[in-house]
């Protein structure tokens, strides 16, 4: 089993605001103004996306880097919709400035469909949570 990861969440105010710290990372949560947010930092389905095209990003860099392939500056846009039935729906659209051939493209896909955030998405997680006192 791998070594747990842990974050804590704090309300910082003005409304939604949460500051939220990983290890010696913070960064601040906040829903838009639309909302009622203030819009002070991404918010969390943001922040879901963000965990998503990172993960994919580094994944496909690691993976490029073994095989010995160039992709030159690589981006990704990921886009989270839902369909009728009211499911999320993620689509994600890679770019490289380097030339690929057909089968590089289609093995980075593949790959991608294959990072550790995908699939515990895809799987769904298991959640569960409780009251603490501090």
């Amino acid at each position: 089993m791998s070594k747990p990861r842990t974050n804590h969440v704090a309300a910082t105010g003005p409304a939604y605001a949460h500051r939220i710290t990983m290890g010696r990372h913070t960064l601040i949560a906040d829903e838009p103004i639309a909302l009622g947010g203030g819009d002070s930092g991404p918010a969390p389905f943001d922040l879901y996306l963000a965990a998503l095209s990172s993960c994919t990003a580094i994944t496909l860099q690691m993976y490029a880097e073994r095989k010995g392939w160039d992709l030159g500056n690589f981006e990704a846009d990921l886009t989270l919709t839902y369909t009728d039935d009211g499911r999320p729906s993620i689509h994600r659209t890679f770019y490289t400035s380097a030339t690929l051939d057909d089968e590089q493209k289609q093995r980075l896909l593949d790959i991608a469909a294959k990072t550790p955030v995908t699939r515990v998405l895809e799987a769904g997680a298991i959640i569960t949570s409780e009251h603490g006192v501090k």
